[in-house]
């Protein structure tokens, strides 16, 4: 059976802890709340989150004192370009200032529910220089990571941040730790043969990307904020001997951890053990605090947590037709949350081998694929972890990769069932789909959207039925297919209101196709329009509910046909 998945979205929610709750609560009060108030507070946080804490003026929100700078840091503080690191985590360098820059657009969400900040801040000037980088806030100390990765299966040796720079680390009122950085903020120590900019146009996707997934309930890093600014730079956008000058942005990312599996490699490829064991136990520390530090086992349970975390993303990711385009190490999480969205995009006519990284040759990171890919990378985060682990360490991963990749296996199956509605797995009711949808090209996201809007009845005679569910339908096997589906229903008890209500909650009547991505790349950089950027953001941010705006813009409709002519590469 073609490797299928799963995502369970009920809906987000803001999510408080008690001790957390407390603190905001009596920040806010200003006396002790008791239990009987705290019901109250959740209800008041999850519709007005933090409204009592945002800060309305940049001047009087700060970075909080930085853990990350307790790992080695570059003694050279000069920000040049150099080949070969060592024996650091961090190199010290600031951001080079771009021209003129213009705030463009922004999510409400991330700044107010991550950064505390009021919508109206971004609307100020020192608030599109500090995305650009030209405004450097209180405590913060900007720093470029060292890491380095296994690209389309080959050791790349010293990778590192690029053009993405770390401003600092801020903790919220939630008491949540968050870790803002600029892409395309200038170059650093590691960004080899690069100027350390990113264009307008992989800046729209990134930025609308990392909301979106967001929003379909999938871990992912945030997207606060991206500015445009005067400065042009020359790309070669498919690396076939046409560049062009190219608009510069940057986007403020957000994320809990930007550490990924090459943060360790290049420690472990370099013999550096000491700072490998330090880095560990700071991430054990900092972000697994369900892991005793003091155990001798804590290594394998990190691992043991990154590979089930690692194999959950990846439900998630084939579920929605997600295919991230360069998965390499170096762009894995220890967190298993999505991070570096370069090539990436969501399938539209079902392919097994859909690729979106026009210099994927090899499709070697096609949607089929990818569970083998993560598979592949966590053998690469293992052996950078070897060192630190004994002979019965050693075989305690192994066994924990033996055990997950089973059970990624039957969350696959599991999950596509859920997708269909159903409350029990059926293999071959799942395994028939999927090669009708080969066979007649049906798009992936709106079929199980159109069968679960489709009462089953009509199903049945699907000649009135939505467009994907019409040419699926054209198969030979369709009523095969029904007839296996509604006895599925009957036997798992599930009426057709149930069944329409959870796939309705499952499945996402928007993505962020392509196709809507370059119309908006269009509008931005010919006309410096950005409606297009922030229609999108306003419908992706309700993927799940049907828009007006995005039915008028035939969101949900079959794709033009100029998109199947879109091309991406790595060029950025």
């Amino acid at each position: 059976m073609y490797s299928i998945t799963f995502v369970f979205l009920s809906g987000i929610v803001s999510k408080f802890g008690e001790k957390s709750l407390s603190v905001v609560c009596q920040s806010c009060f200003h006396n002790n709340i008791t239990k009987l108030f705290l019901n109250e507070c959740k209800y008041t946080m999850s519709t007005a989150p933090n409204s009592c804490r945002l800060v309305k003026d940049l001047k009087e929100w700060e970075f909080s004192p930085s853990k990350l700078l307790s790992l080695p840091l570059d003694s050279i503080e000069q920000n040049f370009v150099r080949r070969n690191v060592k024996n650091v985590v961090f190199s010290r360098v600031d951001p080079t200032p771009l021209n003129n820059p213009k705030l463009v657009s922004f999510s409400e969400n991330a700044l107010t529910n991550i950064l505390d900040m009021h919508e109206d801040v971004a609307k100020t000037k020192e608030f599109a220089e500090f995305v650009a980088g030209n405004n450097i806030l209180k405590r913060s100390v900007p720093i470029a990571h060292r890491y380095g990765g296994h690209q389309f299966g080959y050791w790349a040796m010293q990778l590192g941040d690029g053009r993405a720079i770390l401003l600092g680390e801020y903790v919220n009122s939630a008491g949540e730790r968050w870790e803002l950085q600029l892409k395309g903020a200038g170059r650093t120590p590691y960004s080899r043969d690069g100027d350390g900019r990113a264009v307008l146009r992989s800046s729209i996707r990134e930025y609308l990307a990392s909301e979106a997934m967001f929003y379909l309930g999938v871990p992912t890093s945030r997207a606060g904020a991206i500015i445009v600014s005067d400065d042009l730079v020359m790309r070669d956008p498919l690396y076939d001997g046409h560049p062009v000058m190219e608009k510069t942005a940057v986007v403020l990312r957000l994320a809990q951890s930007w550490f990924r599996f090459g943060s360790f490699e290049i420690l472990a490829k370099n013999n550096e053990i000491d700072i490998l064991r330090d880095l560990v136990n700071f991430i054990i520390e900092e972000h697994y605090p369900t892991i005793d530090a003091n155990n001798e086992d804590k290594v394998v349970e990190l691992f043991s947590e990154i590979t089930r975390l690692s194999f959950d993303l990846v439900v998630h990711w084939q579920t929605i037709g997600f295919v991230h385009g360069v998965l390499n190490t170096d762009n894995m999480s220890v967190l298993g949350i999505t991070i570096d969205y370069g090539p990436f995009g969501f399938m539209e006519e079902y392919d097994p081998l859909y690729k979106s990284n026009e210099s994927d040759h090899d499709r070697r990171y096609c949607y089929t694929k990818q569970e083998e890919i993560v598979l592949y990378n966590l053998m690469a985060l293992f052996r950078a972890l070897r060192p630190l682990l004994t002979e019965s360490q050693t075989a305690q991963v192994v066994k924990i990769l033996e055990t997950e990749t089973k059970k990624l296996s039957l969350k696959l199956s599991e999950a596509f069932s859920q997708k269909l509605g159903l409350k029990n797995g059926d293999d071959k009711l799942v395994e028939l789909l999927f090669d009708m949808m080969i066979d007649t090209r049906t798009d992936f996201t709106m079929l199980f959207r159109q069968i679960g809007e489709t009462p089953l009845e009509q199903l049945r005679q699907p000649k009135s039925c939505s467009w994907a569910v019409h040419r699926l339908a054209a198969h030979a096997s369709y009523q095969q297919f029904y007839k296996q589906y509604s006895n599925k229903l009957e036997s798992d008890g599930v009426t057709d209101e149930e069944r329409m209500d959870q796939m309705k909650k499952r499945n996402p009547r928007y993505v962020l196709r392509n196709w809507m991505a370059q119309e908006a790349i269009e509008m931005a950089d010919k006309n410096d329009d950005f409606t297009e950027v922030n229609r999108l953001l306003r419908v992706l941010s309700n993927p799940f509910v049907e828009l007006a705006e995005a039915e008028e813009r035939g969101y949900a409709q079959p794709p033009p046909n100029w998109s199947k002519q879109l091309k991406l590469s790595c060029s950025s």
